[in-house]
């Protein structure tokens, strides 16, 4: 199962890049032996057009497009808070399930037009604050490295427990 981070605009150089890029690297490392092939990181332009539903709907349809067949979670602040563990339990089941790919979408400025909200497997969110894409970006690695850390049984998640 592929794995994927398609988002709208370009991180420049600098410590969010680093950060994505050191998830990015980790994912790599892991996946292979949980029956995934790496983590793509596709950066797609911010549409020119002028109205703000234009942008998002050519926004909308670059995104699809490069997902393909994979199944799409879009993160939009309107979406579900799952726990690391629940995330994690829904791409095991999807790889397990056969499931080609994983797309994860993140918009522009924006935001996410509805088709790719309609298309989304899943509607994610990391809070009701607005927070620029680059921060969302590494979230979502560090995400997705957290889940197959927590599919594989290793300690680097450790989930909170009630020892009274």
């Amino acid at each position: 199962m592929r794995l994927s981070v398609l988002a709208v605009g370009r991180l420049k150089s600098g410590p969010e890049r680093e950060l994505v890029e050191r998830y990015r690297q980790r994912v790599e490392a892991m996946s292979r032996s949980l029956g995934m092939t790496g983590l793509d990181m596709v950066e797609l332009p911010e549409s020119r057009a002028r109205r703000d539903d234009d942008r998002r709907s050519e926004e909308a349809a670059a995104l699809l497009e490069k997902a393909g067949s994979a199944f799409v979670i879009a993160f939009d602040e309107r979406g579900k808070s799952p726990s690391s563990e629940a995330f994690a339990e829904r791409i095991r089941q999807w790889r397990d399930d056969g499931c080609p790919g994983i797309a994860c979408i993140i918009g522009g400025p924006d935001g996410l037009d509805p088709q790719v909200l309609r298309r989304a497997k899943a509607v994610i969110s990391f809070g009701a604050l607005t927070m620029p894409h680059q921060i969302v970006r590494a979230l979502v690695a560090e995400q997705l490295y957290r889940a197959l850390t927590i599919i594989s049984g290793h300690p680097y998640h450790r989930a909170g427990h009630d020892d009274s």
